[in-house]
């Protein structure tokens, strides 16, 4: 009976320290936009593909 002396305290401070993060993380703006993180992979790559002998030449050189 005597722990729930010491649990209840601690357990009030986590929670006042979770609510504190949260809003932290919201006032900074963590939860802006939450969905074009998850789209950006899907989308296409405008860029060309690297030319792979260019790649192996330059991994040689980096070998010696």
């Amino acid at each position: 009976m005597n722990i729930l002396l010491a649990l209840i305290p601690v357990s009030l401070l986590l929670l006042g320290a979770a609510i504190w993060f949260f809003l932290w993380a919201v006032k900074r703006g963590q939860f802006d936009d939450l969905d074009t993180p998850a789209l950006d992979m899907l989308r296409e790559d405008d860029r060309p593909a690297p030319d792979p002998e260019a790649r192996d030449k330059r991994g040689e050189r980096d070998a010696d």
